[in-house]
């Protein structure tokens, strides 16, 4: 199953204001608070993990809001369960929208996966089938969030460690048909990608070809562990090379696209995440300069053809 980006597109919704939000950023967990309203490091934007700031008031919210006035913001979630099929928390949704206005965020993002199930949380990103039943019960569950939200939903893939035989779809087209029946848009992990192409052999060519990059509106980097027989997305270490090679890739086709740099257990000291938000800018200048210089190649090629073969 295939939609155009047209298709997506057309509808009508609001994009998300991503303005301010460009570069490369990094996810702000709570040691590197203090740290970063005392040194203001030269991050162009931060992300929140927001589920660890709900809690009302306190010095650590007077801390957020001074952040959130020297830096743009974005918040990451991973307690909607939108693939669950438990009702919608609305005391959530609603501590969400409150942190936002807070904030300021630009944008909100969770995760294509559920967390719970009966009331129980399970404090993990769990997979589901990809059925066309299950398409219509998360676009469901994503258009009702939006509504809360009065904007665009950010849905990001997920790594996963087994698959369903019920799958009808792929990730990619079930992304593709979300961005379509419900106008979200797409927060690309690309070590959840490259964890999946190793541990299930995913095609990343018919992935990249099957998703609607203009829905793309953030990109993850993040560290993974290796385990005997399988990668495990930790997040606790430096960007690998094979995922440094996709976003060189990725940048080709969505240059401006803002990135951000996730590392949440074994966290580092904060000059560590900002060296890698600084080589995921070297990254992307120096993919963006080798496209330029092989479009030169190209069109000198072309000029050279051109004046072989000319009458004159």
């Amino acid at each position: 199953m295939q939609y155009s980006v047209v298709d997506a597109t057309d509808r009508g919704h609001a994009r998300s204001d991503d303005r301010s939000i460009a570069g490369a950023g990094i996810g702000l967990r709570h040691c590197h608070l203090e740290q970063v309203l005392r040194e203001r490091p030269p991050v162009p934007w931060l992300e929140l993990l927001a589920d660890n700031h709900l809690a009302a008031g306190g010095l650590e919210h007077a801390g957020l809001e001074a952040i959130s006035v020297r830096y743009p913001l974005t918040l990451h979630c991973v307690g909607m369960n939108l693939a669950g099929c438990d009702p919608l928390d609305h005391k959530y949704l609603r501590q969400i929208i409150q942190l936002r206005e807070r904030t300021g965020a630009a944008w909100v993002s969770d995760h294509l996966c559920f967390t719970a199930h009966n009331r129980r949380h399970y404090h993990e990103l769990l997979p589901f089938p990809y059925t066309e039943e299950a398409l219509r019960h998360v676009s469901e569950r994503v258009l009702a969030v939006q509504d809360l939200l009065q904007a665009p939903l950010v849905v990001e893939n997920v790594s996963a460690y087994l698959r369903f035989a019920d799958s009808s779809l792929s990730e990619a087209e079930f992304l593709a048909a979300l961005t379509h029946a419900t106008d979200c848009e797409l927060l690309l992990d690309l070590n959840n990608l490259y964890v999946n192409h190793v541990n299930h052999g995913d095609d990343v060519d018919a992935y990249l070809a099957a998703l609607p990059l203009a829905r793309v509106r953030e990109v993850h980097l993040a560290g993974h562990a290796v385990k005997p027989g399988y990668l495990l997305d930790a997040h606790n270490d430096r960007v690998s090379p094979p995922v440094w090679a996709l976003f060189r890739r990725l940048v080709q086709a969505l240059p401006e696209v803002p990135v951000l740099i996730e590392w949440d257990n074994d966290i580092p000291a904060l000059p560590v995440l900002l060296a890698e938000a600084e080589r995921a800018r070297t990254e992307r200048a120096t993919a963006l300069a080798a496209r330029t210089s092989a479009a030169g190649v190209a069109a000198d090629g072309r000029t050279q053809t051109a004046e072989s073969v000319s009458p004159c």
